[in-house]
């Protein structure tokens, strides 16, 4: 009898059945998180993280959702993570996206009735941008912490924070050079793609991102063709808003919640009318 194949193991050693996992159109297993509220779901939130980080880092935003009721959910972008793949590389920025409305639309068919929501922070809010702009009319709301909408001289400089550098499913090496072709390519992408969205949108940027430049966030209010936009700007604040000190972090976390919990009502307003 031929000698039964081991199983696919996570790059941390883990086999991915004992891991909750997708797995994408190249056959790469992705690592999955679910934030499940205790009560009936009014909405699904997907959470896309940026470059180098793994979706874990956005647990204690996540559990402040499901207190309003949302089913939140996210996993870890090819060679990122826990998810299968060389890290930090990625054949075309496109596999981001595609993948991310693979696990959208299993959680959609799971939910049906739902709406869905979006959120993503730096490069996760690049990824965010290009799915809800294939999509237009799927999404109830997009939220962008820090995006990547163009480009910085100091794009390929890790991030120095203490919670990230002890981190070790981070990826503490620097970008690669195909990394950073694929995150111009990214940016190019969404500079076509800003004037079809029209879905609700709240971006919230700190005025000294040396990572995201916030004339993006700017740029992406000016072309946008949503009625509803607003942008905040966190006077002196960097990159990582939701990791920020208390006084910066707080007021994130109950603008986010605030801004969604009123997306929720008025989508499940509409879809009761």
């Amino acid at each position: 009898m031929p000698e039964e194949s081991s199983p696919k193991r996570s790059p941390q050693n883990i086999p991915y059945k004992d891991l909750p996992h997708i797995i994408n159109a190249d056959g790469q297993y992705l690592f999955c998180r679910y934030w499940k509220p205790e009560a009936s779901p009014r909405a699904l939130v997907f959470i896309a993280h940026g470059a180098g980080e793994h979706c874990g880092r956005y647990d204690d935003l996540a559990q402040k959702l499901t207190g309003l009721n949302l089913f939140v959910f996210a996993h870890d972008h090819v060679g990122h993570g826990q998810s299968e793949g060389d890290r930090m590389v990625v054949s075309d920025f496109h596999v981001f996206i595609r993948d991310s409305l693979q696990h959208i639309d299993l959680m959609k068919k799971e939910h049906p009735k739902l709406p869905v929501l979006i959120l993503g922070h730096s490069m996760g809010g690049a990824i965010s941008i290009l799915t809800a702009s294939e999509r237009p009319s799927e999404f109830s709301g997009m939220l962008l912490i820090s995006p990547l909408v163009v480009a910085s001289p100091e794009v390929a400089t890790p991030i120095k924070v203490r919670s990230y550098t002890s981190d070790p499913l981070v990826h503490h090496g620097g970008m690669k050079v195909s990394f950073v072709i694929q995150l111009m390519n990214a940016i190019a992408r969404i500079e076509r793609a800003l004037p079809k969205l029209t879905l609700p949108i709240l971006v919230l940027h700190g005025s000294s991102d040396k990572l995201c430049d916030i004339r993006g966030s700017y740029l992406l209010m000016d072309t946008v063709q949503s009625q509803d936009k607003t942008l905040k700007v966190y006077e002196e604040a960097y990159h990582a808003l939701h990791k920020e000190l208390p006084e910066v972090s707080t007021s994130v976390f109950t603008e986010i919640l605030t801004w969604i919990g009123q997306k929720v009502s008025a989508a499940g307003e509409t879809s009761h009318t």
